[in-house]
């Protein structure tokens, strides 16, 4: 406050160059002060300044106003540094359940005093609007109003158990996936597979991958998810890649971040190391993107 400057120095000559303010600025804020209360805080001379009992009561009310923005500066700045509370993260539902998940456990070995909340879901947030702090998305054109990372690019591929394959045989040309039990979400009526769109017929149709997954987890057809959601059923033998010679088209998977001045700490180092994580885990296989 100019008022708390000229009271301290008891002279306007100094308080202006302390503040680096004109004399006659600094005399003009201190009189319209003293017009809004109604009262004179100062009593002027032409050597001397002395602060009347009003401007000695609006002085002490000053300190104790710059006490506590200092005390609310320190709080804000501890939350803004510390790695602890809650990270709200958005991502595509068999995305998080297969990849998002791990990560927040690995971070929060790291960091024991950091929460996530994690919305499983398929719906893109504005994440200028929702109360998100990061988001998961499969995307070839991120907005261009977050920060994107792109973490890395994935496939669907054609998956089915060993046992099924036994059974059923498996298929050498997509021409061949007519005569097999094809396990599909609603949207694929047709697999765009070898730069053409073949029309499939499910015996199963369903909107959650899980469920497709596990169908074919016990052997009852193909199903075409994508890779980093049946990464590890391949490597452990529990489901075999068919077509694999197969042209597929490749996706990306962004991390998104609103663009805030000063982004919390926690979320500035989760974003680090959800990339550092990918790279350094079996996902290095997955085309791992670049800052």
């Amino acid at each position: 406050m100019l008022f708390s400057e000229v009271a301290k120095q008891l002279s306007f000559t100094k308080a202006a160059q302390a503040l680096g303010l004109s004399k006659g600025y600094l005399s003009q804020q201190v009189k319209q002060l003293e017009s809004e209360f109604k009262t004179p805080l100062l009593i002027r001379s032409t050597r001397t300044v002395k602060v009347t009992e009003g401007g000695k009561a609006l002085l002490a009310h000053a300190e104790e106003i710059k006490q506590s923005m200092l005390s609310v500066e320190r709080i804000l700045r501890s939350e803004r540094d510390q790695v602890s509370g809650n990270i709200r993260i958005t991502a595509p539902k068999l995305l998080a359940q297969s990849v998002v998940a791990d990560i927040c456990q690995a971070f929060k070995a790291d960091y024991p005093q950091v929460t996530f909340t994690l919305d499983s879901s398929y719906q893109q947030y504005d994440l200028t609007a929702a109360d998100f702090d990061l988001a998961f998305r499969a995307t070839s054109t991120p907005p261009e109003n977050m920060i994107a990372k792109q973490l890395f690019r994935y496939r669907h591929i054609c998956i089915a158990s060993p046992e099924y394959l036994a059974r059923a045989g498996s298929p050498i040309s997509i021409e061949e996936l007519t005569k097999h039990h094809i396990l599909a979400a609603p949207h694929d009526t047709y697999w765009p597979l070898d730069g053409q769109q073949i029309g499939i017929q499910a015996w199963l149709v369903s909107n959650d991958n899980n469920l497709l997954l596990s169908q074919a987890l016990q052997g009852n057809g193909i199903a075409r998810l994508p890779d980093y959601a049946v990464k590890s059923a391949l490597n452990d033998g529990y489901l075999y890649e068919i077509l694999e010679t197969v042209e597929k088209p490749s996706h990306n998977i962004y991390l998104l971040q609103p663009q805030l001045i000063y982004p919390p700490q926690k979320v500035t180092l989760f974003a680090q190391f959800v990339l550092a994580y990918l790279k350094q885990t079996s996902f290095a296989g997955l085309h791992i993107g670049k800052q």
